[in-house]
């Protein structure tokens, strides 16, 4: 197995949760809270990547604002400088920009359109596949 986004979304899937700009803090507290995840990626016109709301956003809007960010639309408060990555970018370069930036989550681009998302827990999980994989091929590498 390749450890590239590829190899990662094609295990997985390359379902994504997205809304449109104008759903509110409220409705994206209850989407993350009903599919479990922490990030919901907000998409414009064609599938295009036009920001990120994730739990820390819905932390900070409410520590900023007060309950009354709740029945604000996300494209207010969400991140809209988005770092993404696509097929081809690897583990390690994933593991190094969500290290450096604090990212939980990036979303996949292709041809300027939404393909994915890779979480950390994704990478992760990638990774202690690879080094269970080194750890055999050398055991077997010894014992033969």
């Amino acid at each position: 197995m390749s450890n590239t986004v590829r190899a990662i979304l094609e295990a997985k899937g390359r379902d994504v949760v997205t809304a449109g700009p104008q759903t509110t803090v409220s409705e994206a507290a209850v989407i993350l809270s009903k599919k479990k995840i922490g990030a919901i990626v907000i998409v414009g016109m064609e599938n295009k990547i036009s920001g990120i709301f994730t739990e820390r956003d819905v932390v900070h809007a409410i520590a900023k604002l007060g309950a009354g960010c709740l029945e604000q639309s996300v494209a207010t408060l969400m991140t809209s400088k988005v770092y993404r990555c696509n097929d081809g970018t690897t583990v390690n370069e994933l593991m190094e920009l969500m290290t450096s930036r604090r990212f939980r989550h990036v979303p996949v681009e292709a041809n300027g359109k939404l393909a994915g998302i890779i979480s950390i827990g994704d990478v992760v999980k990638t990774r202690i596949a690879e080094v269970e994989r080194e750890a055999e091929e050398i055991k077997a590498y010894i014992a033969g």
